[in-house]
């Protein structure tokens, strides 16, 4: 039976509700709390500075790169549909002494939650797949934006979303590089990406949505788009085959740059 996509954010909703309080462990916040930002500088180098800018963070989780622009100077309002999520970023905020909204709330119905407009819409790293319309998503960003703001995403490429990732050594092609409308269903015994050792109980649905979609969401949004670039690192272990560098980046060694793993882009509301 096919699944509409109000029941699948559901399902969602309760997978990461499920997965906060793991990765409050397994993500490393003590460097977080400590003083470090984990904005990294390929990001820096796009974005910033965001000093002094009001910022929203779509998709926060729980709020380790929100509460890292907050730290840079930004005043910011973090987004998510994660009740306990947001709870564990709330408890990050205090502990770090720094001053963050959050609302409740699907991106794809925070028109009616918000009447802010801002300087800056982020969002970045594994947001896309759980976005079911991405014209919608990308309307919403554009009403947030003040005349002259900024939308920018650091995102997982679309092309390495083809690859079966249970396979080590060539890539295999298992899914359709284009957008179906039906979500693809994760009901395996796959561990989290963060915590190899938990296997999550809420199973999730996904979307894919190619590069051609996302850009074109875009500009029908009204945005001009800056800067569009492909990058062959990744910022978790995608696939099997990928390693770590000292730099903190994921690489396919293999294939070397051959691939794009993740991708950026920025664009503006006109004035």
């Amino acid at each position: 039976m096919a699944m509409n996509n109000r029941d699948a954010e559901s399902a969602n909703r309760a997978h990461w509700d499920e997965v906060a309080p793991v990765h409050l462990k397994s993500y490393g916040v003590e460097g977080l709390v400590r003083g470090e930002s984990w904005i990294d500088g390929l990001q820096k180098r796009e974005l910033y500075p965001v000093a002094g800018k009001d910022l929203i963070h779509l998709q926060c989780h729980i709020g380790t790169d929100t509460l890292s622009l907050a730290r840079d100077g930004a005043r910011v309002t973090g987004v998510d549909f994660s009740p306990a999520s947001l709870a564990v970023a709330r408890e990050l905020a205090e502990k770090m002494g720094l001053q963050v909204d959050f609302i409740e709330s699907n991106v794809l119905e925070l028109a009616g939650k918000n009447n802010k407009k801002f300087d800056i819409v982020y969002t970045s790293k594994g947001v896309l797949g759980w976005i079911s319309d991405i014209t919608k998503w990308a309307e919403t960003i554009s009403s947030l934006l003040k005349p002259g703001g900024v939308f920018y995403i650091f995102e997982q490429h679309p092309l390495t979303l083809m690859f079966d990732d249970t396979l080590e050594g060539e890539l295999k092609i298992k899914y359709s590089y284009f957008h179906q409308d039906e979500p693809t269903h994760w009901d395996d015994d796959h561990p989290d990406y963060s915590d190899q050792t938990y296997v999550p109980k809420n199973k999730t649905y996904e979307w894919f949505w190619p590069l051609a979609d996302i850009v074109n969401a875009v500009i029908r949004a009204g945005l001009v788009i800056e800067l569009l670039n492909e990058h062959d690192v990744g910022f978790h272990r995608q696939l099997p085959d990928m390693t770590k560098g000292a730099d903190g980046w994921w690489r396919l060694e293999k294939y070397g740059d051959k691939l794009p793993l993740t991708f950026s882009l920025r664009a503006k509301n006109p004035l």
